[in-house]
């Protein structure tokens, strides 16, 4: 993503940029705010699975919450409204609502819709077979990126971490096209083959040297078992378990995408969340560090540490 500034409009532009790469995130936008607020209603934030934002959502107070919620978005798939404020600003929650206390100096409150937009899976086909070409086009058809690549062509750059990849070479060149693509790291990777031909394959890597653990995540034979089916109907087996997969969660890349997550800390005094960095103004007291949302927060734990630490910390 480049370094200008993006706001109104050209967030969701940037979001359908995103989508179409294949990336991981959430939108988040300001529904409802109460004055004084630095969100506006329509405020939107493109918020990374490692917890980079861009856009503009709101100030110091709501931005590390809105960013916290959207990264179990991404994890969870499963969008939430937000209500930022105090239990006196919004009294009974409905169902379905998460209310997220925040104490502002500026007591303003913002109710923010977080969805996860979550990339339709991109499918590597790896092979020449009408069977293969059926493949790559039911999978387009659906949605999904679907990239068809002979196997003399083909290599662990064409996939990453959230690739399913389907070797449907059928004998030509079977060995080294799944030795690649398991070191890839995809998020799935599946045999067209024979159980009996399938474990002569894995044995002969595992004679090679390519480790156990790399070798156990190919799946063979791959697709649902249809019975007795033509060649291009093996696709649709095919299709149809990774469809399953997919709605079961399966399809996920093994790295957790929040792994890249921020440490975070809660501000002692109005606990409010916020990056446990430089930037929160730490600060030392027994031998433990603190972090605050602003000067005034600091200010006040200085004055009189002890009231505001946890018990279980207190001395």
């Amino acid at each position: 993503m480049s370094d200008a500034p993006v706001d109104g409009w050209d967030v969701l532009q940037e979001a359908g940029e995103l989508a179409r790469r294949g990336e991981e995130f959430a939108l988040a936008t300001v529904v409802w705010r109460q004055a004084p607020s630095s969100g506006h209603q329509g405020a939107r934030a493109i918020i990374t699975a490692s917890g980079e934002i861009r856009g503009w959502i709101g100030g110091a107070c709501a931005e590390p919450v809105v960013i916290r919620e959207a990264q179990r978005a991404i994890v969870d798939r499963e969008p939430r409204l937000l209500l930022l404020g105090t239990r006196e600003q919004f009294g009974d929650v409905p169902e379905g609502m998460i209310l997220l206390p925040i104490s502002c100096q500026s007591e303003g409150a913002m109710q923010v819709y977080v969805e996860p937009v979550v990339s339709n899976p991109h499918l590597v086909v790896v092979g020449r077979s009408p069977m293969a070409h059926t493949l790559s086009q039911l999978a387009r058809a659906l949605g999904w990126r679907a990239d068809l690549i002979d196997a003399v062509d083909f290599s662990a750059a064409d996939v990453d971490e959230r690739a399913v990849v389907v070797v449907a070479t059928q004998g030509h060149g079977d060995e080294d096209v799944i030795e690649q693509a398991v070191r890839a790291l995809p998020a799935y990777v599946g045999l067209v083959a024979s159980r009996r031909r399938g474990e002569t394959v894995l044995g002969y890597l595992a004679d090679r040297g390519v480790p156990k653990d790399l070798l156990e995540r190919v799946r063979v034979p791959v697709g649902l078992d249809l019975g007795h089916t033509s060649h291009r109907e093996i696709a649709v087996a095919i299709l149809a378990e990774l469809v399953q997969l997919r709605a079961a969660g399966a399809l996920i890349a093994d790295h957790p995408i929040a792994a890249a997550t921020p440490s975070r800390a809660i501000d002692p005094v109005c606990g409010m969340t916020v990056p446990a960095d430089g930037t929160s103004r730490p600060f030392e007291y027994g031998g433990v560090s603190y972090y605050f949302c602003s000067v005034g927060c600091r200010t006040a734990f200085e004055r009189d540490p002890a009231s505001y630490r946890p018990k279980e910390t207190q001395c």
